[in-house]
């Protein structure tokens, strides 16, 4: 990220703040000075009262240098990288550049981060001559996924002999976003042969034989080398072939958000273990060239750029499209919904395709509601996360629930703590029940 130039903001006080900057040190010589002047009209001692006025006017002179030199430094961000996956590294660098004339006291500098990220950063630096620049940075590692403010930046500017600080704001932050953790996935031949997928499913309009071609207009810009000269020939005007236009597989991942299906919080608790696992699907699929929606038990969907309810990928590149999802999926949340019903309304009109759904807690009715969600010939994928084991507790239903979806015809895999992802993954390929998903992806 460029870095970004903000002054800092005048509190609008003006002389009268400044004095109250005023340091212990600035404190005692005022306080001195004014006590000798006084000593000094008792004694009658002129000496004395030269003392004195000596020190009063020390700090006032300091505090009316630095008051008239606090608007003549500027401070610099840069943010690196703007978007981290949780656990991950991002490094800030602070620069601090003096427009004034005269060399600056001692600088104390503090960014605020939100507790999150951990303590706040403080540095000291040395007196920054005029013109000059000082630089500095820390890291942040955050832990749980989200966006985080950074700022803003407050700079504490000190005179040279210590008498007064001021402390000033800057008006702007910069915005950290942290994704969930996104594990790689094996490249795994799945199982099984459904009409969603294979080699019958990418079509184009430009058929094999020389008699079938559909041919367009000539566009500027079009390689000569598509030409098709029998039907220039035809229509008295230069015409091309037409680009071979494959359909692209399409898979939707279902993330279960529902507070009432997840205990506990926390880097470590199932929720985050469900929304790291859609991410790492997600990115995954797209990787090998996927068109992939997301949606959660709200029924809300995360869509390309065809319109509401899409399927990113499908024009984006799947870089971008990956950073969508990521995005979003930064920022889910429980829901307060205690049912799988507007996930179902959603999914009961998608075609052919493959369905990847990370699931909490399961009741009896729930399952079998999950279970209406695959689609006669399709394939589907579950993930679903035993509340039991996670709690340290026995649990008699989950065997239960999983038998219910299997006999639907999903491939249903129990989450137990600490589970990794790609091995569960590649258990589910072993299983032989769901599509060569990502065999067709690639020849998408």
């Amino acid at each position: 990220m460029p870095l970004q130039e903000h002054r800092a903001e005048d509190g609008g006080d003006g002389l009268w703040a400044a004095l109250g900057g005023l340091t212990t040190r600035g404190r005692s010589f005022l306080a001195a000075g004014v006590a000798s002047a006084g000593c000094s009209y008792v004694l009658g001692q002129a000496g004395l009262l030269r003392v004195g006025l000596l020190l009063a006017v020390l700090p006032l002179v300091c505090v009316l240098v630095l008051h008239r030199t606090r608007h003549r430094v500027t401070a610099s961000r840069r943010l690196s990288p703007t978007r981290v996956q949780a656990t991950g590294e991002a490094r800030v660098g602070l620069r601090i550049d003096s427009v004034s004339r005269l060399p600056t006291g001692l600088l104390m500098l503090q960014d605020r981060v939100p507790y999150a990220l951990g303590p706040r950063p403080r540095f000291v630096l040395d007196r920054i001559e005029p013109g000059g620049r000082r630089e500095v940075s820390y890291r942040v590692r955050p832990e749980l996924r989200g966006r985080y403010p950074l700022g803003p930046l407050q700079l504490r500017l000190t005179d040279p002999f210590g008498m007064c600080e001021l402390t000033r704001g800057f008006d702007a932050h910069d915005t950290l976003t942290v994704t969930p953790r996104v594990e790689p996935l094996p490249p795994l031949r799945l199982g099984g042969e459904t009409s969603g997928f294979g080699d019958g499913r990418h079509r184009s309009l430009a058929l094999a034989g020389e008699d079938d071609v559909i041919p367009r207009g000539y566009r500027h810009g079009d390689d000569l080398r598509r030409v098709h000269w029998r039907s220039t020939a035809r229509y008295g005007e230069l015409m091309v072939r037409r680009e071979e236009q494959p359909q692209r597989a399409h898979c939707t991942v279902l993330l279960d958000t529902r507070a009432a299906a997840f205990d506990g919080f926390g880097p470590d608790s199932p929720f985050e273990w469900a929304v790291s696992g859609a991410a790492s699907t997600a990115v995954h699929l797209l990787e090998r060239g996927f068109s992939v929606r997301l949606v959660t038990d709200t029924g809300s969907c995360v869509p390309g750029p065809d319109g509401a309810g899409g399927y990113a990928g499908s024009s984006h590149d799947s870089a971008e499209a990956a950073g969508l999802m990521l995005d979003t999926l930064a920022l889910v949340d429980h829901s307060a919904g205690v049912s799988l019903s507007p996930a179902y309304d959603v999914l009961r009109g998608v075609g052919e395709g493959l369905l990847v759904a990370f699931f909490g807690e399961l009741d009896e009715e729930q399952a079998m509601l999950a279970a209406r969600m695959r689609r006669r010939g399709g394939t589907a994928l579950a993930f679903v996360l035993d509340r039991a084991s996670w709690a340290g507790a026995p649990g008699a239903g989950a065997a239960q629930r999983l038998q219910l979806l299997r006999e639907a015809g999903w491939t249903a895999l129990p989450v137990a703590p600490g589970a990794s992802l790609p091995g569960l993954w590649r258990l589910a390929g072993a299983s032989g029940l769901a599509a060569t998903a990502d065999t067709a992806g690639g020849r998408a």
